[in-house]
């Protein structure tokens, strides 16, 4: 990459979770280019030029050209001789690097681009691509260099302030910019008309906490000088300049692929795809199949609409044939869902994240019944093992006290966990364990739920972590809970072997934060505490003496007191926490509730009694935060903008 993005503080590290993105749509930019003289006031937004005088100034100015960009356009390309510098009028663009998986910055109006590479020479060592239709100035190399040669004291006074970047880069870093998207497209999804009662309440949503202003095509002809087309860069400027006054700009495309709506897809950061979820026609219309050719999944979102609150099936035949980030359910009678759409699109959903860890998971209960009772709900949840489970429960829209009555039959009385067997395959006799999830988790698949949900398992065919999104929800429990030797692994369809998540990410922070920006609660246990145990290796008996003990209660008083089987599994799946704390973020509660020093991982049943501690110390909690004045406990709305998960429709 060019030495500009690791040395410039102007330079944005990418962020990509609120709906920008990139991906190579062409070979090369298209962009076509204008003679018009750029104004000498684009130079004063670049650092490297701020030494130079108002008459070298307006020299450097007079050399400038402009080029428009389309969507996709490749600016500059790794590996190329970096023989212009960049400056971005208006749009967007993404820095990416071969090798790397995600972007690595994002450029904005007045960045340079590639101005150190340019005076220093040399190659490009990234490529940047435009997110949106984009206009930028050009200053070619070899008009630098005529007039370098015209008035040397341009070319003096830039070897020292390169020469001082340089120094100050070495030290200096620019803080993680905004990831979120700024315009945002409105477009109909299937074949159902998009309503206008929903745009408006959105638009009413939006402008609550934000200024936004809503573009259709009639208010696009308004903006735009007489005569001037969509696809020129007369057009691209002044659709671009609207963001200078408003926080959101929403493009309202039309019913159709039209020439506007072309260009309300071309212009956006994220597009919302809306459409009635009891459609007949789900098919991708156009304007998706636009938009997926143009945008990245991650800048693409489902919305499907309905008319009331109720169990929701078939949503999997939306997603078919569809790529996106998320999609969200929205109920026209629930102010709530607009809410935590926005949210999604503002960058501040919240998320609950919950670790794995048997028998303790049951604090998880009381800290959730605590949270809610103070005003906090999640608009995104997620665990592992023994919290994925609990958090697929919550987002059922399950009252806490009903899951601890559902943890008390499913372990407790029906023994899912007690039931032992030949060990050919496990330890566990999984058909009780999978009857009593049964249950409560069967007949509901993923994407049927109100709120986002995800779980995660450890893939030993493929050695990754795999993330449980759509699909049956009673399989993304028992994978995400499969520990192993105790139970055996849960098998796919198409033949992956899932054990549990445990073993790669307890405390799947990272995954919540690929999913989307903003803050989250996160639920840890201590690492089990360093512990002594008074046994001697050499008085653990034989397979002869076990035998004997198994038929003769008696003699098993005789047995050392070492930790069994399961709770030495467990105790090591709780300490393999892949250092989550380096992914907390920010704006992120870290929430550890003490666990009785006197209880185990398979002590399923003190479940209540720890759900009891939990609640309390969470009460605390949360009353300390919100005196502190914390953000999450202290947003306005927090507690009433999204549904709370108790007065959510159980899924059938």
């Amino acid at each position: 990459m060019d030495r500009a993005v690791c040395l410039c503080a102007r330079f944005h590290v990418f962020a990509g979770k609120a709906g920008v993105g990139w991906r190579r749509k062409r070979p090369g930019p298209t962009s076509t280019s204008m003679k018009p003289q750029a104004p000498e006031s684009r130079l004063d937004v670049v650092e490297i030029f701020d030494d130079l005088g108002p008459d070298e100034r307006a020299r450097l100015a007079a050399e400038l050209q402009t080029l428009s960009l389309k969507r996709g356009d490749v600016l500059v390309r790794q590996g190329e001789t970096a023989d212009a510098l960049y400056i971005v009028v208006t749009g967007r663009f993404i820095v990416t690097v071969d090798g790397r998986r995600q972007p690595v910055a994002e450029l904005g109006p007045g960045q340079p681009i590639g101005e150190i590479a340019f005076l220093a020479g040399g190659a490009r060592t990234a490529t940047v691509t435009a997110l949106r239709d984009s206009l930028v100035l050009r200053l070619g190399r070899a008009e630098f260099e005529a007039l370098s040669a015209r008035s040397p004291g341009i070319w003096r006074t830039l070897t020292v302030t390169l020469a001082r970047r340089v120094a100050e880069g070495n030290v200096d870093r620019a803080a993680p910019p905004d990831p979120r998207p700024r315009t945002v497209a409105l477009i109909r999804a299937g074949a159902s008309p998009l309503p206008e009662t929903f745009v408006a309440r959105l638009l009413t949503t939006f402008e609550r906490s934000s200024r936004t202003l809503l573009v259709d095509a009639a208010k696009a002809n308004d903006v735009l000088p007489a005569g001037t087309p969509l696809d020129s860069a007369e057009a691209t400027r002044a659709l671009n300049a609207l963001e200078n006054r408003s926080d959101y700009v929403l493009f309202l495309a039309d019913a159709e692929l039209t020439p506007w709506s072309e260009k309300a897809i071309r212009q956006a950061d994220l597009v919302l795809a809306i459409g009635w979820h009891n459609a007949t026609d789900t098919r991708p219309n156009a304007l998706e199949r636009l938009a997926a050719d143009l945008l990245p999944a991650d800048a693409q979102r489902l919305v499907l609409l309905h008319e009331t609150r109720a169990p929701i099936t078939g949503t999997a035949r939306w997603l078919a044939g569809r790529t996106i980030a998320m999609h969200h359910h929205v109920a026209l009678d629930a102010p709530g869902d607009i809410g935590r759409l926005f949210r999604f699109v503002h960058g501040t959903a919240l998320g609950l994240v919950a670790c794995g860890g048997g028998a303790y998971c049951a604090a998880h209960i009381g800290l959730y019944k605590a949270l809610l009772q103070s005003g906090i709900t999640f608009d995104i949840m997620g665990g592992t093992s023994g919290g994925g489970a609990m958090t697929a429960a919550f987002a059922m829209g399950t009252a806490p006290d009903d899951v601890d009555r559902a943890t008390h039959e499913i372990f407790v009385t029906n023994k899912a966990m007690r039931r032992y067997t030949w060990p050919r395959y496990s330890l566990l006799d999984h058909t009780n364990f999978d009857r009593q999830l049964a249950r409560y988790y069967g007949g509901v698949d993923i994407e049927d739920l109100w709120i986002p949900y995800f779980a995660v398992s450890t893939n030993l065919s493929r050695h990754d972590l795999h993330r449980h999104r759509q699909g049956d929800l009673w399989a993304a429990v028992r994978a995400t809970g499969s520990v192993p030797v105790l139970l055996p692994p849960y098998y796919t369809a198409d033949g992956h072997m899932l054990v549990d998540g445990a073993i790669m990410d307890n405390v799947p922070v990272r995954i919540m934060h690929e999913l989307k920006s903003g803050p989250n609660i996160v639920v840890s246990f201590d690492v089990p505490k360093l512990e002594r145990f008074d046994v001697d290796y050499r008085a653990l008996p034989g397979r002869a003496h076990l035998l004997k003990c198994a038929v003769n209660p008696l003699l098993r008083r005789t047995l050392p007191r070492a930790p069994g089987v399961g709770t030495v599994l467990m105790r090591s799946l709780m300490a393999n926490r892949q250092d989550f704390d380096r992914h907390l973020q920010a704006d992120d509660i870290l929430l550890v509730p003490p666990i009785p020093s006197d209880m185990g991982v398979l002590d399923w049943h003190r479940h209540t009694e720890l759900m009891d501690r939990a609640y309390r110390w969470t009460m605390r909690e949360a009353a300390r935060l919100k005196a502190e004045g914390h953000p999450v406990m202290a947003a306005p709305g927090r507690g009433t903008a999204a549904v709370r998960a108790a007065e959510l429709p159980v899924a059938e």
